[in-house]
């Protein structure tokens, strides 16, 4: 009898300690969840923040913005939900405030025309990364279901409308100045690969056929001077030689 008694007893143990082991485990894969969800929200507000941050400077349509603002404050409410925190419901408040007040604004229209390039080479990277962080933030949210197909592909042609023009105005920058620096093939290669880029470009638009004429214009100029500059070279080296014959056939001076 006892013996009975001992082997349930230690059959009641191992179980327990299998049940407590099974509670163990669940309770860690339920705090790892969490942990992740936390940080997916920290990852999306923070890239969120930064991309509004950074957008201020660009000109990017007033949805854009108001998504923006409402995918930084899904992820604080996101944060909230796993990890609720006084800071957090107040930054909620003032976000949701923030957006309200925005979404009641009336859009202007896009105008990149007015967009000019700025002479920090540093700050051009940045808004060229800028326009590419918002696109794949705009791409990821169509993926998910978060943004509408007909929206998502109106702003992604806007952004890459943008992208084109910083990109070629970019390199007809660096073309001038490869030309008043004397570096004619940096020049062409520049202004080649600028043409390319607008031609390239589906649909055209005013910009892009105006363009391409004005860089296909520098470039033809440029080629013109290169080819002026060849000649002018060749007729002086035939001077020289010239020169030098008529010297060596000229008659000898007497002493």
């Amino acid at each position: 009898m006892s013996f009975t008694i001992i082997i349930i007893l230690i059959t009641a143990i191992i179980v327990a300690g299998i049940a407590a082991t099974a509670v163990q485990q669940h309770n860690e894969r339920k705090d790892q969840k969490k942990r992740d969800e936390i940080s997916k929200h920290k990852n999306a507000l923070e890239e969120t923040e930064n991309a509004i941050a950074a957008a201020t400077n660009l000109p990017v349509s007033h949805r854009l913005m108001v998504f923006l603002r409402q995918r930084s404050l899904k992820a604080l409410k996101g944060i909230n939900e796993q990890a609720p925190m006084p800071e957090l419901k107040q930054r909620i408040i003032e976000a949701s405030g923030a957006l309200k007040t925005m979404a009641e604004e009336s859009p202007t229209p896009v105008n990149l025309d007015g967009f000019n390039l700025p002479p920090n080479d540093k700050v051009i990277i940045k808004c060229i990364q800028t326009v590419k962080k918002l696109r794949i933030i705009l791409k990821n949210e169509k993926n998910q279901g978060g943004i509408e197909s007909s929206v998502y592909a109106e702003e992604d042609k806007l952004l890459e409308q943008l992208q084109l023009r910083i990109n070629v105005e970019t390199l007809n920058k660096r073309a001038v100045e490869a030309i008043k620096a004397k570096m004619q093939g940096s020049a062409r290669q520049y202004l080649e690969k600028a043409i390319r880029a607008l031609m390239s470009f589906k649909p055209q638009d005013e910009y892009t056929q105006k363009r391409t004429t004005e860089l296909k214009r520098l470039l033809h100029n440029l080629e013109n001077n290169v080819k002026d500059k060849n000649l002018e070279e060749v007729v002086k080296s035939q001077n020289s030689e010239s020169r030098e014959l008529d010297d060596l056939f000229a008659p000898k001076k007497k002493w």
